[in-house]
């Protein structure tokens, strides 16, 4: 990460060099990154991924999970690696690896990719494996939870009502991003919706018919092919068009709705079929990238380096210096990963050797859509990438003081597709006119660009979909765990009562700023306060390793956490300084601050536990919960 911020330092002294044609990273090949980012993964997973599980974690098999030891047929399941792999990274990869680079692509691909690579391997696989531990060895419990116990009841708490507050804005934020993908648009609504049923198939299937994974996970792929095939027919039938044509306000309440049930009913009947279901429309998509550009060999047409790498560009108004590492998020690191960690993944967790294949492993497939995703809006022309992702208000001025950045394909790409293209701005369009412009130049493919452009529409609802779902269930398990510490009866994990309430509640709360609010004021909100969330668990979880005797090795978790911390907090001043306040968005400056000084309380208590565990003698214990044995002075 030193080396990220060396490298790119030296560009922007020197980003002159870095212009003509005749350099190097410029008129670069998309095969060539994508090779480069299967080898550094795979590389990275063998030997950096297996030194996390063996020396830093030491997971040992002969520790039950919370999946096996509390098994209840409803929330702890004890689940094959295989579906919760699908399940984890279905509930991990929502918008971030989507939208952030594409929206980074503004620096130019030479940043954003050199952080997916970077992050992914030393920051965001290690947060992922890490937390997941914390909480399995925590019975299965939430980050506030392993707060509390490792730092203080008062870190806890604070932590809680930090981790509950970026949950309700982050799943705000991708209810909007998805809804902006599906209102009006029958097929892919269509789609989503028959992911619902198949999923409720596959899952009976499974828990009632032995060894059964392979013969569900086929039947659900035919069907899951025949939905996304069929409802392209289907939708040429006036009636049936009318029937999901679905308006904003329709499709906010509906989601919301969604996001209620799968936070109820038992975790094998819809959230784990289902995103088991998405994995492949997901992982498969990208395979289909990845094969396209393997044959097409398209161009990096974005620069290494643009002229908005100092700030003043019209998708991200700051420098790229912090901001890289905000935009990425989810794509390098994120701490919604450790509200799933933390959530329903450790309650399924069927032996620890797991935690490397379904943390780490998850991780870095989440780093390569990424990847993908910053490839496909690069080989667009860089006219192009501008106009659609700048505000329609403000293209004249944009166009007027970047004359050579004008549209070159954008005219051609609309009529094909049959959607007027220019001032869509969010990423989300950018992408998929990215993904269908690769795919159009496959033999035979020229003339499907409308078909493409839908389906990757369709593909990005898909994947945030499935972490609404997750993240919803997640957030009952907190309001539970919050309101189990007023009234005990909540803390009963069978009680239907509690379960229904908390619910509600908390859904209400989410779906209340999704029907009245929009993406464009909280989206920016939830990237500060993701990777505030990130440096937290890797921060809090660090404690755990230290306190376990295992001081040396707990650097790999926290030299990312601290370098996290700091990168954070000054995005988030520049954020509030230059863009909120002066824009006059003080209840967006006041909720930024407060994500910040939360978390800023926690850090603080940490390091101060830090220090009282650095100057005594730990005596190492496998132990669950609050099975902690004493700490002797020295």
């Amino acid at each position: 990460m030193t080396g990220l911020c060396g490298l790119c330092q030296y560009l922007l002294i020197n980003q002159e060099n870095f212009r003509t044609p005749m350099d190097f990273l410029n008129g670069a090949n998309a095969l060539t990154l994508v090779f480069a980012a299967l080898l550094i993964f795979a590389i990275a997973y063998r030997f950096y991924g297996i030194f996390m599980a063996n020396k830093v974690l030491q997971l040992n098999n002969a520790h039950l999970t919370p999946a096996v030891e509390f098994a209840d047929g409803k929330d702890y399941v004890a689940t094959n690696k295989n579906v919760l792999f699908g399940h984890h990274f279905a509930a991990i990869a929502a918008a971030g690896p989507l939208v952030g680079p594409v929206l980074a692509a503004q620096f130019g691909y030479l940043p954003g990719t050199l952080w997916i690579l970077i992050g992914c391997v030393l920051a965001g696989g290690v947060h992922d494996m890490v937390v997941l531990f914390a909480s399995v060895r925590h019975k299965g419990q939430s980050l506030a939870t392993i707060a509390g116990k490792e730092i203080g009841k008062g870190t806890g708490l604070i932590a809680g009502v930090a981790v509950l507050f970026i949950l309700i804005l982050t799943l705000a934020g991708l209810s909007l991003a998805c809804i902006s993908a599906m209102h009006e648009a029958s097929w892919s609504l269509f789609t989503v919706i028959a992911t619902m049923p198949i999923a409720v198939i596959m899952g009976l299937i499974m828990r009632y018919r032995k060894n059964s994974v392979t013969f569900a996970s086929i039947l659900g792929g035919v069907l899951l092919i025949a939905a996304i095939v069929g409802g392209h027919e289907l939708m040429k039938f006036e009636a049936l068009n009318s029937l999901f044509h679905w308006k904003v306000g329709t499709i906010s309440i509906a989601i919301t709705v969604y996001g209620f049930l799968a936070s109820i009913l038992p975790v094998w009947l819809l959230l784990v079929p289902r995103d088991y279901l998405s994995t492949y429309l997901k992982i498969g998509t990208i395979v289909m990238l990845a094969i396209g550009v393997i044959l097409v060999h398209p161009t990096i047409q974005m620069p290494a380096i643009t002229s908005f790498v100092n700030g003043g560009g019209p998708v991200i108004g700051g420098p790229v210096l912090p901001f890289i590492f905000i935009v990425i998020a989810c794509g390098a690191i994120s701490g919604f990963h450790a509200v799933i960690a933390t959530g329903t993944t450790p309650k399924m967790l069927n032996n620890e050797r797991e935690i490397l294949f379904v943390g780490y492993g998850a991780m870095l497939v989440e780093g390569f859509v990424a990847l993908m995703a910053l490839i496909a809006a690069c080989t667009l022309a860089p006219g192009d990438y501008f106009a659609i992702n700048t505000p329609a208000d403000a293209y004249a001025g944009f166009l007027a003081n970047n004359p050579a950045l004008h549209a070159v394909e954008l005219d051609y790409f609309s009529q094909k597709i049959g959607v007027e293209l220019q001032g869509r701005t969010g990423g989300a369009v950018s992408l998929a006119v990215g993904m269908a412009h690769i795919f159009n130049k496959i033999p035979f493919m020229e003339n499907v660009m409308a078909y493409w452009y839908n389906f990757a529409i369709m593909f990005e609802a898909v994947f945030i979909l499935t972490a609404i779902d997750a993240g919803t269930r997640v957030g009952r398990f907190f309001l539970q765990e919050m309101l189990g510490s007023v009234v005990p009866k909540f803390n009963d994990k069978n009680w239907m009562p509690g379960i229904i309430i908390s619910s509600l509640l908390f859904t209400f709360s989410w779906g209340y700023l999704v029907y009245t609010g929009n993406v464009s004021s909280i989206w920016p909100l939830f990237g500060i306060s993701n990777q505030l969330l990130a440096a937290c668990g890797l921060i809090v979880c660090t404690t755990m390793l230290i306190r376990m005797n295992r001081k040396k090795y707990a650097l790999c978790a926290a030299i990312p956490g601290v370098f996290m911390a700091i990168i954070t907090f000054w995005a988030g001043y520049e954020q509030v300084k230059h863009v909120y306040l002066p824009k006059g968005q003080y209840l967006l400056a006041v909720l930024a601050i407060l994500a910040m000084l939360l978390m800023l309380l926690v850090f603080i208590n940490t390091f101060k536990r830090w220090f009282k565990l650095l100057k005594i003698d730990t005596v190492q214990t496998d132990f669950y919960g609050d099975q902690v044995k004493e700490l002797v002075e020295r």
